[in-house]
């Protein structure tokens, strides 16, 4: 007999991000002294055979949808999850469907207990080692990455640990931050020291204002050998004709689509020539389910797909995918921690110094997201949360 879904419970808690603050720009950055507090939920899928799905992550406006169908999910069968991936996007077709994410993670992780086997076994496993790249955080003016020659320094000492790719998150903010001079200097700065040595990237996060801007700064990319253009303007990255243009303009690769939703919008965005790497995340892209979707989609065009964000979800996705180059180790900082929630036991961590000799970090082997939560720390740092059993 299958299991059956009996009851989902989710969490929403907090968590501090020591000497982090927020440019005014709402990036967070590097802020001796100041604490931030993150929110952050965890969901529980239970079923009458006692195996459990789990999965940490996602945000309140996910979990908002999340309210909307997971009632119905009480009482089906928890390994339907095609099915249930399906009926879930219809019923959120008024929204962005981030809500489907943590349901779907969940299902795969009960999947995983259920046949005591890895998510990425399931999948049909590629490979168990991944190569990573490091993924600053966005600058800041005080005393951290607050310079061209500091993302330098940093991307320097990233190399020495074995990283084989660097990504600059740059200035935002108000005007007096957002130099695009700046932009231009730093991406010659972290050339021109490790260039010939790592692949390098730049993810401005929608914050260039004009064409005029974004074209420069991504020329400057071209003179410097850029592996990949990512978000430039301040569309929100989901202009296919603006990425286009650019695109016409560039030697550089662009990677969009981490803002647009869904698996026909992304195909829209590669069959109208306004990609070149394709971007997908377990958590944004209705779950594992979706981002596999969109991986096949890729690789159909012969494109390559880049998973956005650390975890174990996006791990178990890439050592499925054989159209991926890297995992993304984010965000990393040579004087503050990274931004995750310190929700795990054992040895699973997203950290600067995560990385083997080689550059790479493993795959969980343990049965589901092969990873054990710490939910004494989750409760004891709840502001709520809700139960469903059933309509």
């Amino acid at each position: 007999m299958a299991p059956e879904i009996t009851r989902i419970e989710t969490t929403e808690f907090s968590y501090p991000l020591e000497n982090v603050g927020m440019d005014d720009g709402y990036n967070l950055a590097y802020e001796p002294g100041t604490t931030t507090e993150r929110r952050l939920f965890a969901i529980k899928i239970l079923t009458d055979e006692g195996v459990t799905g789990e999965f940490v992550g996602g945000n309140s406006p996910a979990f908002a949808q999340v309210h909307e169908v997971a009632d119905h999910l009480v009482g089906e069968n928890a390994l339907r999850r095609e099915r249930h991936w399906s009926e879930m996007k219809r019923a959120l077709r008024k929204y962005d469907r981030m809500g489907i994410g943590p349901l779907d993670i969940a299902l795969w992780d009960l999947a995983g207990k259920h046949y005591d086997a890895p998510i990425h076994e399931l999948l049909g496993t590629y490979r168990t080692r991944l190569p990573t790249y490091a993924s600053t955080y966005h600058a800041d003016d005080n005393g951290g990455l607050d310079s061209p020659e500091a993302y330098a320094d940093f991307a320097e000492e990233c190399l020495e640990m074995g990283y084989e790719g660097f990504k600059i998150h740059g200035w935002g903010g108000s005007d007096d931050q957002r130099d695009i001079k700046r932009e231009v200097d730093t991406v010659h700065a972290v050339g021109e020291r490790v260039g010939e040595k790592m692949d390098l990237m730049i993810d401005p996060a929608c914050e260039y204002e004009t064409f005029a801007d974004a074209v420069r700064v991504g020329r400057a990319c071209d003179e410097q050998n850029f592996y990949w253009y990512e978000d430039p303007y301040r569309d929100g990255g989901v202009s296919q004709h603006a990425h286009r243009k650019l695109r016409e303009k560039l030697q550089t690769p662009l990677l969009q689509t981490e803002h647009v939703r869904g698996i026909e919008a992304h195909t829209d965005f590669i069959d109208n020539d306004a990609t070149d790497f394709v971007r997908a995340d377990p958590e944004y892209d209705a779950g594992i389910t979706g981002a596999m979707k969109i991986a096949h989609i890729a690789e159909g065009h012969g494109l390559d797909v880049e998973v956005h964000s650390p975890g174990p979800a996006q791990r178990h996705c890439i050592a499925a995918m054989r159209n991926a180059n890297y995992y993304e180790m984010a965000l990393v900082h040579p004087d503050c921690d990274n931004t995750g929630a310190p929700v795990y036991k054992g040895d699973y961590e997203d950290e600067l110094d995560s990385i083997d000799d080689e550059g790479t970090v493993g795959v969980p082997d343990g049965p589901g997201l092969g990873v054990e939560y710490d939910w004494d720390y989750i409760e004891a740092n709840a502001n709520g949360g809700r139960t469903y059993e059933g309509l």
